[in-house]
């Protein structure tokens, strides 16, 4: 008894130090776990229950069953907000993943200073939104703004109205989207650098091209790369708001009214809180089935390597 008593120390010492390590491990993440169920969690269950309430902060809520969603499907302004938002996100995601994918390309040539450069495309990425967005404000001034000096400096032409014109107001923060390619470009260098080089050393000497090399070994070997980008893309165009809310509030005639613009006028312009949660859950069953068709997709065109074709 006493040999068994003996050899089972190391084991019950054992047990007592991974039961401390527990305590430490949990002790050291109860902050990150507090923030998430506090700051995350909550408000999510919370907008889920509020979005079938008739709430104004100022009251408290009553219940609404399907009113605030049944009210959105009949309310024009909320389908032109989705239609804003869908045209820019059509337009601005496939144009910044091609610019991306460019500047990627030439940035990951081994040049002199590339470094340099590579931190100056992507040093637009880490500036405050907002700061950036009275930036351009500047920018698309009509008479005053670099934009305009530019068109007439080159076509002689005066430059259109470019926050005051209904044309022209979406093609604008099309343009202001370009300034934010940084990340989706680091993401593409990452994987270009990641493609093996003797992939292009083989190809060129079966005789591929340029061309032929980037149209056979590039675009495959990123495709994944372009799958991540396209999704964060779309979720990042389907969540628009500060640009549009300081260079146009909107307009002119709610040209550039997005519907998190509407959202946030719901919320905290007409205390509509039941109604605003029920367009936060509407975009996020929108942006859900968006990526879920994106991936049911991606079979026929991303390639994993090691795959067999």
């Amino acid at each position: 008894m006493a040999r068994i008593s003996v050899l089972s120390r190391p084991a019950v010492r054992t047990r007592s130090l991974q039961r401390q390590r527990i305590i430490w491990f949990y002790l050291f993440i109860l902050p990150w776990i507090l923030g998430f169920l506090i700051f995350t969690l909550y408000p999510v269950v919370a907008s889920f229950y509020f979005s079938f309430t008739n709430y104004s902060v100022l009251q408290p809520p009553s219940w609404a069953g399907l009113h605030n969603y049944a009210h959105l499907l009949r309310d024009q302004l909320f389908w032109h907000s989705l239609a804003i938002t869908g045209i820019y996100a059509v337009v601005s995601v496939p144009l910044n993943l091609a610019l991306a994918f460019c500047c990627a390309l030439l940035l990951n040539l081994r040049l002199p200073l590339m470094r340099i450069f590579r931190t100056i495309y992507y040093l637009p990425t880490v500036l405050p939104v907002a700061a950036t967005s009275v930036l351009w404000m500047f920018l698309f001034l009509p008479e005053f703004g670099i934009i305009d000096w530019f068109i007439r400096s080159i076509t002689g032409l005066k430059g259109p109205d470019w926050l005051g014109n209904p044309q022209w107001v979406l093609p604008a923060l099309v343009i202001m989207s370009v300034w934010g390619i940084g990340g989706a470009m680091v993401i593409f260098l990452a994987g270009l650098q990641a493609i093996p080089g003797e992939l292009y050393e083989a190809a060129q000497i079966d005789g591929a091209n340029a061309f032929r090399r980037a149209l056979s070994i590039t675009v495959p070997m990123v495709s994944p790369v372009v799958l991540l980008n396209l999704i964060l893309g779309l979720i990042g165009a389907s969540q628009t708001f500060v640009q549009p809310y300081i260079l146009t509030q909107g307009g002119p005639n709610y040209a550039s009214y997005f519907y998190n613009l509407y959202l946030y006028q719901n919320a905290f312009d007409y205390f509509k809180m039941g109604l605003a949660s029920a367009q936060a859950w509407i975009l996020f069953a929108i942006v859900l089935i968006s990526t879920v068709l994106v991936f049911r997709s991606s079979a026929r065109w991303v390639y994993y390597g090691g795959e067999l074709s």
